[in-house]
Parts: structure tokens; C-alpha cells; sequence
């Protein structure tokens, strides 16, 4: 098996990551205080939901993935951020 460099990207708002097709391996969240944080991600526009998680306000939250990581085929899309303030996806 070959190994592939990890990447990062930062973003603040919903949208395209701009990534392509790649392996997520861990997002680091930030939350307001504002209340509980909810992230989803889709594989590609309207494409199908391949994280969707939930978040203690006024935090930043760690997400390891295990083994191989979540693979998008397509550009993956942060459909959902509510009360995340940003998000670090790291991938391959």
C-alpha cells in the first residue's frame, strides 16, 4: 500500500472544499458559544452525506478518522455548518 502525503485546508463557511477527490483523515472544529455545533459533509453537491456530526458549544473538537479515512469520490461539500465558526479538513 502507498502512503500519501497529508494536506490541510481551512475554511470558514459552507461550500466546496476545492479538494477533488481525496481520503478525509481528521477535521479539527471550532464552535461558537452560541450553542451545540452540527457539521455535515457531502460527497460532492447534493451527493450523499459522508460525515455528519455533533459538537458541545464554545469548543474546538478534534475528529480523528480511523484506517483509511472517509473517501470522497467527489470535491467534498460542507453542506451544514451550524455555529461553526471553522473548520480544518486534513486529507490525502
Amino acid at each position: 500500500m502507498s502512503m500519501s502525503d497529508i494536506r490541510a485546508k481551512r475554511v470558514t463557511t459552507t461550500g466546496a472544499l476545492g479538494i477533488g477527490r481525496s481520503r478525509i483523515r481528521q477535521l479539527q472544529v471550532t464552535v461558537s458559544n452560541v450553542g451545540p455545533g452540527r457539521l455535515t459533509i457531502t460527497d460532492g453537491s447534493g451527493g450523499s452525506t459522508i460525515l455528519d456530526l455533533d459538537f458541545k458549544a464554545d469548543d474546538t473538537h478534534s475528529v480523528n478518522i480511523p484506517s483509511q479515512g472517509v473517501l470522497s469520490v467527489n470535491d467534498p461539500v460542507i453542506s451544514t455548518a451550524t455555529n461553526v465558526t471553522a473548520v480544518t479538513v486534513f486529507f490525502a
